[in-house]
């Protein structure tokens, strides 16, 4: 279990433990970043839970291939239906939940995003958590602690997951892909997220030639920065990845310089007026401009 999972060892040895003492709790909540392996860890842990044999059956077992097949009927993920997860989505699991396992004696259900859950969702949800069946386990994944009632958190145990450090990103990459000799500046663009590195490692010129713009602010006319900035105007189905980006070397300037601060209230200011439906280009002109304003 876990073997192929890079980072996070204290969670993984926590779950393990959790099944070895039999002390599997009703429900938990996944928190950490995009791309570090939640999701992963969580369907690991789903199918230890669910295997029939005692020992490490090497997907031998019928739940260990039913779950390898995508077919074990005492298991699912509900993920986002749009951009929410909805009550009936929430409705339906609970009428599915109070049915008896089929093949395990455990029915595991992971709610993937479940930040993105509406409140009449979440409410909804805390009917099951007061009151779970034996048999059931629910796990919450999710990137924004703040976003989940308190009654849902008070009744998960909660994991913080870590970004992973950059020597395992770093190994990752180059032994999985054609990328050698990655420098410490290179890893910030993935901001310790597997997922991201795998999304930008064809992306690594566009993201450092970001980054010299922003450390050219104080130096360049506004012209320049505008056209140095050609990349940020042609990835509009990316942005919130590069603004993410922006602001980590944003929060590194404003170590230097506390001007820099301003310019991270201008990028999530950006990242409201998109979500928005603002006008794309103007939303990057306005930031830019503004940006350049405080530095200048």
């Amino acid at each position: 279990m876990f073997e192929k999972v890079i980072g996070n060892s204290k969670i993984k040895e926590y779950l393990k433990t959790s099944i070895e003492q039999k002390k599997v709790s009703h429900s938990y909540l996944f928190i950490g970043i995009e791309g570090i392996g939640k999701k992963i860890i969580a369907k690991e842990f789903a199918k230890e839970m669910l295997c029939l044999s005692e020992k490490n059956c090497a997907n031998t077992c019928k739940s260990c291939i039913e779950f390898e097949s995508q077919n074990h009927p005492d298991f699912e993920i509900i993920e986002p239906d749009g951009n929410s997860i909805k009550i009936d989505q929430i409705r339906e699991m609970q009428r599915k939940i109070q049915e008896k396992p089929i093949i395990s004696d455990k029915k595991i259900y992971i709610i993937n995003d479940s930040q993105k859950m509406t409140k009449e969702a979440q409410n909804c949800l805390l009917k099951t958590l007061e009151e779970p069946p034996e048999f059931a386990i629910i796990i919450l994944i999710g990137s924004n602690e703040s976003l989940f009632l308190d009654t849902i958190k008070s009744r998960c145990i909660i994991l913080h997951f870590e970004p992973i450090d950059n020597n395992s990103l770093k190994k990752f990459i180059e032994d999985n892909y054609d990328i050698k000799n990655i420098d410490a500046e290179t890893l910030k663009i993935f901001q310790g997220s597997i997922g991201k590195a795998i999304d930008l490692k064809d992306k690594i010129s566009e993201y450092s030639q970001i980054e010299k713009m922003l450390k050219e602010l104080d130096k360049k006319d506004l012209i320049e920065i505008v056209n140095m900035s050609k990349i940020i105007y042609d990835s509009k189905e990316e942005i919130y990845s590069i603004l993410e980006y922006i602001n980590v070397i944003l929060l590194e300037l404003s170590k230097l310089h506390y001007k820099y601060t301003k310019c991270i209230n201008i990028v999530e200011n950006t990242k409201e007026r998109l979500k928005n439906n603002s006008n794309y280009d103007m939303c990057i002109d306005n930031m830019l401009f503004n940006m350049w304003g405080e530095v200048n």
